[in-house]
């Protein structure tokens, strides 16, 4: 088998294909949750926190000097934050997603099974002792 036509097979098996799309699709998703984080949901929150905005905060360890062509060196830490509620998002929506397939896919549970017939002697018991009830 030429090593064109194994590549062939290999690239158009559903597995492959269906991977390709879902890498495809999460980074679209990826973008919009960005956005969604970024456009809609830091700012009423850096609001509620006295105006402060995620993204910009930082711990400096070594301030800037323009005069020597010192580039500023800081840990960013706000974009850690907005990358965590970035993931929080991202899993709650996996998990809905896959909580709604499980319930498509869910199979019906089996009916109980019917109880073991009654030896005859126990049904024999049973009919003496209603009938000494009666008495």
């Amino acid at each position: 088998m030429g090593m064109v036509s194994e590549f062939k097979e290999f690239a158009m098996r559903g597995n492959v294909i269906d991977l390709a799309v879902g890498v495809v699709i999460g980074g679209a998703f990826g973008k919009i949750v960005s956005a969604l984080v970024d456009q809609i949901i830091m700012p009423p929150i850096g609001l509620l926190t006295g105006g402060v905005d995620f993204s910009a905060l930082k711990i400096v360890l070594r301030e800037a000097d323009p005069a020597h062509k010192v580039a500023e060196v800081a840990i960013g830490y706000g974009s850690f934050i907005n990358t965590i509620i970035q993931f929080m998002i991202i899993a709650f929506a996996i998990f809905m997603a896959i909580k709604a397939i499980n319930r498509i896919n869910r199979k019906p549970e089996p009916a109980p099974a019917p109880p073991p017939p009654t030896p005859e002697d126990v049904l024999l018991l049973r009919e003496i002792r209603d009938s000494l009830k009666n008495r």
